[in-house]
This record gives C-alpha cells, sequence and structure tokens, in this order.
C-alpha cells in the first residue's frame, strides 16, 4: 500500500498542531506502510519527501489562490498512489483533486473547521470564502473523515450535515512520549527570562483568535504578583491581533514583573525545559479541536488549565491532571463567550487556585503524563489510521 499523504506543514517547516501531527503519523506509519509525503514548501532531504512552491505567476495572489497553485502541482504528482490523505483546507484541494484524478480514495484529517473559523476573514478576505468552497467539497466527498476528538466529529456533523457520520472516525493527537518527557535545566530556563524559582503560568501557542491570548492577558491581571507569565508566542494571523496582544503584554508590564514574551520559536528541549519548569500550563482557546500543545505539557509533568471547548475535555481530566474553565460561547461560530468578563474572571480564578496549591500541582503534572502515555501514544494512532485506510481500500 503505497499512501501519499498531504500537508501544508512538514518539517522543519512546522509552525502548529497539524504539522507536529503530520510529522509524528509520518514516523509512525512508516513502520508498517510506504509513505510518500508531498508539502509546502522549501525542498527537504529527507527520502520520498517532496516540496512544492507557489508558482512565480501567483506570489502575489490571494493566499487561498496561492495556495490552490501549490495543489494543483501536487495533485498531478500523486499518480501512482493507493490512496491520498489530505490536513488541512490547504492540502485538501490537492486531495480531492487527486481523488477525481487518479479515481483513488481520498481521507481527509480535520485539525480545524472554516466554518468555526469565521475571523480568518480577517486574514484571507474574500479568500476565506475560497478557502470554505474548498473545505467542504473536500469533506463532503471524502472516502472517510477522520476528527482528531469526539468534540472535533460533533463540529464537523454540525458543519457539514449532508456528510454521512458512518464515514467520520475519531483517532486522537498523540505525542512522542521519548521526545517530549521532564527536562530540568534552570540554567536554560534563566536563559530564556524565567525565573524558575518564582511560580509561572506557561502559554504556548500561535497569536490567533482561536487560542484566547486576549482574555489570558486579561486574566493575568487578577493573578497574585509574584507569578510570572511566560507567553511563548508567534506567527500572527494578522497585524490587528497583533498589536492587540503587544497593547495587552506592554499594558500588563507596566503593572507587574515577570511577564515574559518569546516571541521566537523555542527548540523542542527549550520548550521541554519550560513547560517542565512552569507551575502550569494554560489553554485559554475558545476553539481547540484537541490540542497538542496539552498534550506536550502534559508529557513534560505540567498540569494543564484550559477552557471548557472543543477537544479540550479530553484530553484534561478535570481535579485529576489539570482543571477545566466554563465557558458559554455564542452560536455564530466565533467560539466568542457570551459573558467575556465571566470567562476573564473563571479563567484567573482557577490559575489562582493550582498556583497556591502547588503540591497538589506538582500530582496533577504527574497524573498527567501518565495519562499520556497511557492513552495518546502513536503507535496506537497509527494502528487506527492504518484500519481505516483499509476500509476505504476494501
Amino acid at each position: 500500500m503505497r499512501v501519499d499523504l498531504i500537508s501544508r506543514e512538514y518539517p522543519p517547516e512546522v509552525y502548529g498542531g497539524a504539522g507536529v501531527h503530520v510529522a509524528e503519523l509520518v514516523r509512525a506509519l512508516r513502520l508498517d506502510i510506504d509513505v510518500v509525503v508531498r508539502a509546502f514548501g522549501l525542498p527537504r532531504d529527507e527520502a520520498n519527501v517532496y516540496s512544492y512552491l507557489v508558482p512565480p505567476q501567483l506570489t502575489g495572489a490571494n493566499p487561498s489562490i496561492a495556495t490552490l497553485g501549490v495543489d494543483l502541482q501536487i495533485a498531478q504528482d500523486v499518480a501512482g498512489a493507493d490512496l491520498v490523505h489530505s490536513h488541512t483546507w490547504y492540502a485538501n484541494a490537492a486531495g480531492r483533486l487527486a481523488q477525481l484524478l487518479h479515481g483513488i480514495p481520498h481521507i481527509v484529517t480535520a485539525h480545524s473547521l472554516e466554518p468555526l473559523r469565521p475571523w480568518k476573514a480577517e486574514q484571507l478576505g474574500g479568500g476565506y470564502r475560497v478557502s470554505s468552497w474548498i473545505e467542504r467539497d473536500a469533506f463532503t466527498s471524502a472516502d472517510a473523515v477522520i476528527a482528531v476528538s469526539h468534540g472535533m466529529r460533533k463540529d464537523i456533523l454540525r458543519s457539514y450535515p449532508t456528510l454521512d457520520e458512518q464515514r467520520v472516525s475519531v483517532v486522537h493527537n498523540g505525542i512522542d512520549l521519548e521526545r517530549w518527557k521532564p527536562v530540568h535545566d534552570a540554567e536554560l530556563v534563566r536563559s530564556l527570562g524565567i525565573d524558575p524559582d518564582r511560580p509561572s503560568v506557561v502559554f504556548v501557542g500561535r497569536i490567533t483568535r482561536q487560542k484566547g491570548l486576549p482574555y489570558l492577558l486579561s486574566a493575568a491581571a487578577q493573578l497574585p504578583k509574584d507569578v510570572q507569565l511566560v507567553l511563548c508566542a508567534g506567527a500572527p494571523d494578522t497585524p490587528e491581533i497583533l498589536n492587540e496582544v503587544r497593547t495587552g503584554v506592554a499594558a500588563l508590564q507596566a503593572e507587574r514583573t515577570g511577564v515574559v514574551w518569546i516571541e521566537r520559536l523555542l527548540d523542542q528541549h527549550e520548550l521541554s525545559a519550560v513547560l517542565t519548569a512552569a507551575t502550569t500550563f494554560v489553554c485559554p482557546s475558545v476553539y481547540e479541536p484537541l490540542g497538542i500543545v496539552n498534550l506536550e505539557a502534559m508529557a513534560c509533568g505540567a498540569p494543564v488549565v484550559g477552557t471548557a471547548t472543543g477537544g479540550i475535555p479530553e484530553v484534561v481530566d478535570d481535579g485529576v491532571t489539570g482543571r477545566l474553565v466554563p465557558i458559554e460561547q455564542a452560536d455564530d461560530g466565533t467560539g466568542t463567550p457570551v459573558n467575556p468578563q465571566k470567562f476573564v474572571d473563571d479563567l484567573a480564578r482557577t490559575l489562582t487556585e493550582v498556583l497556591s496549591d502547588p503540591e497538589t500541582a506538582r500530582r496533577m503534572g504527574a497524573a498527567g503524563r501518565v495519562r499520556a502515555e497511557k492513552d495518546f501514544g502513536w503507535d496506537q494512532i497509527s494502528k487506527r489510521t492504518q484500519e481505516i485506510y483499509r476500509s476505504v481500500l476494501g
């Protein structure tokens, strides 16, 4: 069996959870089957990995149209594969076109959904309508759809009601437990501007509406003064959200010490050390299909305080591996809290409770590591994915 797996992100060009997922899935699948990777970006040295750039004529085009230019090239090259597996809307058009062109099954893994990210219109303009069209056609015509959580499966069926629910399966995200593990390195943490002797709340994520960073900045103003806020945050979607975060960070830094913003992408060892030193990790997302970063934090022994939305409750065992923050959300697709101040206050209160009991926080962190080992290993995820491959091949 030859599977052509298509992704916008693939090492070394990885900036989000979908890219991490694809890299780890490929590594696990290759223990059993032939996998060819077709990814956006500059040439890679890895065998059976092919890279594609935007055609010169489209380098100045709307990002959605430039994406289609890459997808057309990939679809042509998929010839000879037994099936094609695409990840995110960026790759969905290539998978759908390959399905039509070569007469092979197309499997989609859903890492997010365009109807539930209407703020993307800020970034793509009219291209958001194009990305939504690409995703809708790919999902409704796919031979199988993989959701990374049960929460995501519900969102898929709600967003695309004509989709046969029998074709939608759940295969959770996973974590490489050999690579992600506690790293105790106080000097490294200090070199990043963090005091390992002070309690800390750590956030890791892209600067995008769905990650809820402005809500965290508001909540941080209510935390005890000795608490550090460590933001490993970059890759802003738009100048507007970047400016909003800059303003919020500056206001916090004017009021308190220990507000550390690391904008560069930390390598895996550095990030593991930061997570290991954290009193708690925080995931204030208003939209999160699963949140692979939560698994990374758990694998490093950090308790997770996360919003009770999307797939987060499937990762965070409330009161055992961390805490869940309740949220009532608008049903317009934005995920906006119905009462933003209540969400901010609840987030601040929950964080303060965890920070005030470091012994319980340590126990929750240790329990998180055990849960990651038990339920989220890539060997099990590869096995389940291959079962879905075989089901569509007959």
